[in-house]
């Protein structure tokens, strides 16, 4: 069988000449400028500014080399290689990893390719943010910096967050967040100035309304709830029922009287609340306090049935009568004509705050929550009258103030000259 050509050596006088294979390249016949020319065609063409594929073939504490097919190998500079700062090169990259790099520098002035990873990475990101940005979509990153003002976050750029948008309320900690993954909004992005804002705090407000739309379709008016008091206003305290606050009205916290809310709860009480009314076009629930606890009047009723009579004490006179509480801050209004047997002109000619009294129960109404009392007919059922002292005399009523006569008008100097 024949045999194809072989490289042969022969001596050409005293020197040893290689014949190459002829069929494959007669290299005699190539000139040294022809054959840069074809070194240089098996090369990766490129430009600065460029995108190119390479395969990491060295790994330093300052740098990383990439082959790319280029006559030398292109340098990452520690510094191009993450968007985190300080980054260790080798926790980045391992060898033999293939990695895209934007081209820096073809040639520096030390002869070295320049390239970037951290650029590439950022040129893909961009795009990927700004995608999501015009879709409304969210994006994650590991907050890798804390800044003055916010944070920052690796979301394949720098995305910064402010302090005021990474929860509903502000955080005094940011610290706390270093490491952890956070999900935020895109909300602005300035590719002039390579800046990116992002949002926690509107996914937050979103997942709170969607939160508030549940809880308000489940509530349902006499329906006892759990929560916490969350603050307290002059008007009332506020309960977060888990994502949504419910007002308790000053009148609803107790069935005795409130000057102000902070003598019945404090900020952080747990508490058991009655749904009296829920506005969903408002998104507003009114909250019952004292619906949770047993109403004094139903046991006045039992305690102080119609025709008792009890002692009392007088706690505030007024021109039609006198209130006199009965105990357990329930009071009850005995009437100027209920005062005595005889007419009188003042219940100050029987009575005056803080004096001990007898009276009958003559009518409770539980609804309007009012006592009628008599002390004429206690005194009558247990055989005494009820002194009146006469040198007291009623004080004489406002008589109302005489508007001032208008000022005549002066008459014309020719009317008076008529005269």
């Amino acid at each position: 069988m024949a045999k194809g050509p072989r490289n042969l050596k022969v001596r050409k006088g005293s020197v040893l000449t290689e014949i190459k294979n002829t069929s494959v390249i007669d290299f005699t016949d190539i000139s040294d400028e022809e054959m840069n020319k074809m070194i240089d065609g098996t090369l990766t063409d490129f430009d600065e500014g460029d995108l190119v594929d390479g395969t990491v073939v060295k790994i330093e504490h300052d740098e990383v080399l990439v082959d790319i097919g280029f006559k030398s190998e292109g340098v990452i500079p520690v510094r191009e290689l993450s968007i985190r700062k300080d980054a260790d090169p080798s926790e980045i990259v391992s060898l033999g990893d293939k990695i895209e790099a934007l081209v820096l520098q073809k040639e520096d002035k030390d002869g070295r390719l320049i390239l970037s990873k951290k650029r590439a990475e950022y040129e893909r990101a961009w795009i990927s943010v700004e995608e999501k940005f015009k879709a409304g979509e969210t994006v994650t990153g590991e907050v890798i910096e804390v800044v003055k003002g916010g944070l920052i976050l690796d979301i394949g750029l720098r995305g910064f967050l402010p302090a005021s948008l990474v929860d509903l309320r502000r955080v005094k900690d940011l610290d706390a967040y270093l490491g952890t993954e956070i999900e935020a909004r895109v909300i602005e992005m300035d590719r002039n100035r390579n800046n990116v804002v992002l949002s926690r705090r509107v996914l937050l407000e979103e997942g709170r309304k969607n939160e508030r739309a549940e809880i308000l379709s489940k509530l349902v008016k006499g329906m006892r709830l759990k929560g916490t008091v969350s603050s307290i206003v002059d008007f009332g305290a506020f309960v977060d029922l888990g994502g949504i606050d419910g007002l308790v009205h000053i009148s609803e916290l107790s069935w005795n009287h409130v000057n102000h809310p902070s003598e019945v709860v404090k900020v952080g009480d747990e508490v058991e609340v009655e749904v009296l009314d829920v506005d969903l076009q408002r998104e507003r629930i009114s909250l019952g306090l004292k619906q949770t606890t047993e109403d004094p009047w139903l046991k006045l009723i039992e305690s102080y049935p119609v025709g008792t009579i009890v002692d009392g004490k007088v706690t505030k006179v007024v021109p039609f009568g006198a209130f006199v509480e009965l105990g357990n801050n329930v009071e009850g209004l005995v009437h100027i004509s209920e005062m005595a047997a005889k007419h009188i002109d003042t219940p100050a000619q029987v009575v005056k705050v803080g004096q001990d009294v007898k009276v009958k129960v003559m009518d409770i109404n539980p609804d309007r929550r009012r006592i009628s009392l008599s002390m004429k007919a206690a005194a009558h059922d247990l055989g005494f009258e009820v002194e009146v002292d006469e040198t007291i005399q009623a004080p004489e009523p406002r008589q109302p103030k005489k508007k001032a006569a208008a000022p005549k008008a002066e008459k014309p100097a020719t009317e008076e000259a008529a005269e």
